[in-house]
């Protein structure tokens, strides 16, 4: 009896097929109940002293009308049965087209959307959530493509650099021990190029990971750390940090902060003018630790300071040149900010320069 069960396939009960049978199943317990009230109530209709002749008269017609009730159940069932299955057809139709639309999406084709009509139903409001994860996978993919064509650029061009640079070594045959030192000197600093570009990736990279361990620490101790690891850098390039470090209890986590202000303090170096200042304050608002980092600088546009927060990206460029870092820098506090559930807020001044403000949570508020 196995053996044969496991060849006899039951229909899959999809969605379609439980409707139709609880409508069906609806009608025919209507239908039983009705049914059941003359068989039930036949022997209280025959009066009281009636003849064997009007008690059998009685009982034929009961059985009469039992008859046709149940042929009008099966008809009802048989009928509810095709009726349950057409509705169940029209109502499931736009689950359908979602569900097709959703299969032949794919990586490289996530532009489709689910169209879905005029509908203002439970339907359209699962269409339009769909929609609008496409849309943001479709985004996510095209900057996942970006990031890695850039960064594939940046990596490529200094290992390039070397190669030719061994190529004319090699090719030389003249060369004596102080034009091969020369060499070994500029593929050292094409390394510590590279290094400081997988360093900066990797930091990126843990940024948007996120936080997986939660510890308290003081804002104004990590800037301050920074700062005093940048005077020097900030001496030769003629520029003066101001700093007001006020108590910022936080909760984070402390490398991925201490790397968070490193970067802005770097970028606002980095993109200064002569005789520039920075000015870095850490505050306790509300609750929440609050760090800004202001500069002067060559005059930033309002349109261009999101773009500034992008993967390799610096200003006035769609992409970064060699001598002015990698573009990393504010993406990597983009990201950091982000793992933290903090609030980042960047605005260029009037007179030249970035305003940033980075304002942390409170660790409760973010469970």
């Amino acid at each position: 009896m196995a053996s044969v069960l496991r060849f006899v396939r039951l229909p899959r009960r999809t969605l379609r097929l439980q409707l139709t049978l609880l409508y069906a199943g609806f009608f025919f317990a209507c239908g039983v109940a009705v049914l059941l009230v003359p068989v039930l109530t036949v022997k209280q209709s025959i009066p009281e002293g009636a003849s064997a002749a009007a008690i059998a008269q009685i009982e034929a017609n009961s059985r009469g009308q039992v008859i046709r009730a149940v042929a009008t159940v099966i008809g009802l069932v048989v009928l509810s049965v095709g009726v349950g299955w057409w509705i169940a057809d029209r109502f499931l139709r736009p689950l359908r087209t979602i569900t097709a639309t959703a299969r032949e999406i794919s990586a490289s084709n996530l532009d489709r959307r689910v169209s879905l009509g005029r509908r203002d139903d439970e339907f359209a409001d699962l269409g339009k959530t769909l929609d609008s994860l496409f849309g943001r996978l479709e985004a996510s993919f095209e900057s996942q493509r970006r990031f890695v064509a850039n960064a594939s650029h940046e990596l490529r061009t200094p290992l390039t650099a070397e190669r030719a640079l061994i190529q004319v070594a090699l090719a030389d045959p003249d060369a004596d021990a102080q034009a091969l030192r020369s060499t070994c000197q500029q593929l050292l600093v094409l390394g510590e190029q590279q290094e400081r570009l997988i360093e900066a990736l990797l930091t990126l990279a843990c940024g948007e990971r996120g936080v997986e361990r939660w510890d308290p620490f003081d804002l104004a101790e990590v800037a301050g750390k920074v700062i005093a690891d940048r005077q020097g850098e900030a001496q030769r390039r003629g520029l003066r940090i101001d700093a007001t470090l006020g108590a910022a209890p936080a909760t984070g986590d402390r490398r991925l902060a201490e790397s968070l202000v490193a970067n802005l303090v770097d970028n606002a170096l980095r993109h200064n003018v002569a005789d520039g200042r920075v000015e870095v304050v850490t505050r306790a608002d509300g609750g929440q630790a609050v760090i800004s980092v202001c500069n002067t600088g060559q005059p930033v546009s309002a349109g261009e300071v999101d773009r500034l927060f992008q993967p390799f990206q610096r200003l006035g460029s769609e992409r970064t040149g060699h001598g002015g870092g990698h573009g990393l820098g504010l993406a990597i506090v983009r990201a950091i900010v982000g793992a933290h559930g903090a609030a980042l807020t960047a605005n260029a001044r009037a007179e030249g320069g970035l305003d940033i403000e980075v304002r942390f949570a409170d660790r409760g508020k973010i469970d």
